[in-house]
């Protein structure tokens, strides 16, 4: 096709998108499409056709339509807080973003059938408060849930930290809407804990990161509001006890543990050096914390006993060295600000390899010992700064740079780093993406770990549902 004539089939279906969503639902001039163009970390920067808006799901099958027929490539885009560049377009500039923050509608909460139905856009903190409001809990809790959208929790399978007790976003959906990549709409809005009839097909867009199709509407599960809450920060000693005070802790509570987050002394450091109204509660230096929530709906559940004999039992046992608990919602929030403000601290420490794993639960200490011993051979004076949900064997093993060395020349052995970690991962039976998906940074990296077989029934899937590949091309899996 020539450049003139591409030029006009572009402005073509510029004109006819814009006759779908008027012009309030469309940007095309550069500066309006910046803030859509990069991914949180700057590692990917894209340029767009156009950035559409739809009102509604309607209109976004109508969009599909038009773009499936004019053979030009679509990334659905929520909130863009995504971490592997799967919400962001190529450089090459061929593709439309297709952005959901219009889809924004509450459509029914049902408390007692414990369901809440939404439009994709709808931001995940607005979800968690119409769930309190109804008394209610919404339990996906992420650091970027004040402005990361549901759709895009479901597409890449949001974890967060209360994944131990409710699980992934996978185990909170129970029904999808979603728009195919030939524009029809698949309803399956279904509100029912069960339903086995045939190919659970709605697992196919729940972490298929809109490779598959754009997911416009969900029916997710609630459960009952916790009526108390016990917050503790425990001190380690050796990062072996780790696993011996989860099991202790799940024992003693009754499975009432929603929470246990790993921080490493590192990490300590950078969150008191470097985030406002954050610092290290205890007396004296320790290698290891976890960060330690129960959580009860019951209000004659005894929480702090229970906490409190856990804790005891820890301390007689030697597993933990000390322990602060929270005795405000203030200093909870701190011990909180403290674990989610770490990526942020990390930026002010220079450049960071970062790596999104899981090991079974069970192995987690190895993890760190083997996966610290090997980046540390491999390049002294790198500064590892693990931290995550231990509960469910999910560690971001972030990588801070040797103190004085050049951050580009650092991040040029991203390759090389991630080699060595995931090399260590995957001897383990774990996996190299835990919680943040594929997209467009580890595209390569799972065809160097995953079964063939395996990538082969992803590829055939895709041209199966896909079989134009305009629905996020080049995210997940090559065809």
């Amino acid at each position: 096709m020539s450049e003139l004539l591409e030029q006009a089939v572009t402005a073509e279906l510029l004109d006819r998108i814009t006759e779908v969503v008027g012009t309030k639902g469309i940007l095309t001039a550069e500066n309006d499409m910046a803030p859509f163009m990069a991914e949180e970390r700057g590692l990917f920067v894209g340029k767009a056709l156009a950035v559409v808006k739809p009102g509604s799901t309607e209109e976004v099958a109508e969009v599909v339509r038009l773009c499936a027929d004019a053979g030009v490539g679509i990334v659905p885009q929520g909130g863009n807080t995504g971490l592997v560049g799967g919400n962001v377009p190529f450089e090459h500039g061929r593709e439309i973003v297709l952005n959901t923050s219009r889809l924004n509608r509450i459509r029914d909460i049902d408390p007692v059938n414990f369901t809440i139905t939404v439009d994709a856009g709808v931001v995940l903190e607005t979800i968690q408060q119409a769930a309190d409001e109804a008394d209610c809990l919404f339990p996906l809790a992420l650091g970027a849930q004040g402005s990361c959208q549901i759709g895009g929790n479901i597409a890449s399978n949001a974890g967060g930290v209360n994944v131990l007790k409710y699980g992934n976003t996978r185990e909170l959906v129970l029904g999808l809407e979603v728009v195919l990549p030939d524009g029809s709409i698949w309803n399956n809005m279904k509100s029912l804990g069960k339903d086995n009839t045939g190919y659970a097909l709605k697992h196919l867009f729940i972490g298929g990161e809109g490779t598959l199709g754009i997911i416009t509407g969900a029916v997710l599960k609630l459960f009952p509001k916790p009526v108390e809450q016990q917050t503790a920060l425990c001190a380690l000693d050796d990062v072996a006890d780790v696993t011996k005070v989860l099991s202790r802790a799940r024992a003693l509570s009754g499975d009432a543990v929603t929470a246990f987050e790993l921080i490493g002394r590192f990490g300590m450091e950078l969150a008191d050096r470097h985030l406002d109204g954050v610092s290290d509660p205890f007396e004296a230096p320790h290698p290891w914390y976890v960060l330690v929530e129960f959580s009860s709906s019951r209000p004659d559940a005894n929480l702090r006993g229970a906490f409190e004999t856990f804790l005891e039992s820890a301390f007689e046992e030697g597993i933990i060295a000390d322990a602060v608990i929270a005795e405000s919602l203030d200093q909870g929030k701190m011990f909180w600000r403290l674990r989610e403000g770490l990526p942020e601290a990390q930026k002010h420490e220079g450049a960071s390899i970062k790596h999104d794993v899981s090991v079974p639960v069970s192995r987690v200490p190895e993890f760190l010992d083997r996966a610290t011993k090997a980046v540390t051979e491999a390049m002294p004076g790198i500064r590892p700064c693990p931290f995550g949900h231990v509960g469910d064997g999910n560690i971001h093993y972030n990588l801070t740079q040797p103190e004085g060395m050049d951050p580009k020349e650092y991040l040029g052995h991203w390759d090389a780093m991630n080699r060595i970690v995931h090399d260590i991962v995957v001897d383990m039976t774990g996996s190299i993406s835990a919680e943040h998906g594929v997209g467009r940074l580890k595209v390569d990296e799972i065809v160097h770990y995953k079964q063939a077989e395996e990538i082969e029934m992803m590829r055939r899937i895709k041209k199966a549902l896909d079989p134009k590949g305009i629905m996020n091309p080049g995210k997940v899996v090559r065809v």
